[in-house]
């Protein structure tokens, strides 16, 4: 078990120590590929410093707010879109076209209708969370058990209790798996929106980082980036157990 629980801590060890002396021996400009010891200082500088501070937590609220405003509506309109066929046929084909349209080409509309800062990254992020939260609840929603189904009927059971009772405990897993999805791909939309239409946040100071030609301190922000989508991450599956805790005991 400790091996299994330190595997991935040495395999990141060793691939920093082979990037550090690939940079040292092949005399490679930090202005091209910085050592990991050089993103390191500028990360430590940052953190110390207070630098990076407001940066982080614009983009982690940008990606609380998205998530929760995206998943929200994802999840009523899966739910919508299982319990009526006539919505699903009559919206399902706008809801694909909307989300096939590069939400890069769409964020500098945001920007004009929403302004520069932080409500129209939050649009940007809870557009991405929408989709996989209303197709993984719809499919979930609508791939109960027949036999359960027809014992739902059998017990003439409404359809909002078929619905509370029977579908939404059957189709949790599902439906958190579209979570944990959405949150992945909801700090790759905040990131992405501050890129355009914000002056702070992690995505901006990407941005200036690539302006000013600090290689190091782009790293160093990256480093930000795939910590807090890491949390974000670790944070979902900790409420996935704690949902089907319930669930799991009566198993």
């Amino acid at each position: 078990m400790i091996r299994i629980r330190l595997g991935p801590w040495l395999l990141l060890a060793a691939l920093l120590l082979a990037w550090e002396a690939a940079c040292r021996m092949l005399g490679l400009s930090k202005l091209v590929l910085p050592p990991p010891s050089a993103v390191a200082q500028s990360l430590w500088q940052g953190l110390a410093s207070g630098y990076f501070w407001p940066h982080l937590r614009t983009t982690a609220l940008e990606l609380v707010l998205g998530v929760i405003s995206g998943c929200a509506i994802g999840f009523a309109a899966g739910v919508a879109l299982a319990e009526s066929a006539t919505l699903r046929r009559l919206l399902m084909p706008y809801v694909v076209a909307s989300q096939v349209i590069p939400k890069l080409a769409l964020a500098p509309l945001f920007v004009l209708w929403f302004g520069f800062g932080i409500t129209s990254t939050v649009v940007i992020t809870a557009l991405i969370c929408f989709f996989p939260l209303l197709e993984n609840t719809l499919t979930a929603l609508q791939q109960v058990a027949p036999e359960r189904l027809e014992l739902f009927r059998m017990l003439g059971a409404t359809r909002a209790q078929t619905l509370w009772r029977l579908k939404l405990p059957s189709g949790l897993p599902g439906i958190l798996a579209g979570v944990r999805v959405a949150v992945v791909l909801a700090l790759v939309g905040a990131v992405v929106g501050e890129f355009i239409g914000a002056s702070r946040g992690l995505g901006a100071l990407v941005i200036a980082s690539q302006g000013t030609m600090d290689t190091s301190l782009m790293f160093a922000v990256l480093v930000l980036i795939a910590a807090l989508g890491m949390l974000a991450y670790h944070a979902t599956l900790w409420l996935e157990r704690w949902l089907l805790l319930p669930f799991t005991r009566t198993s």
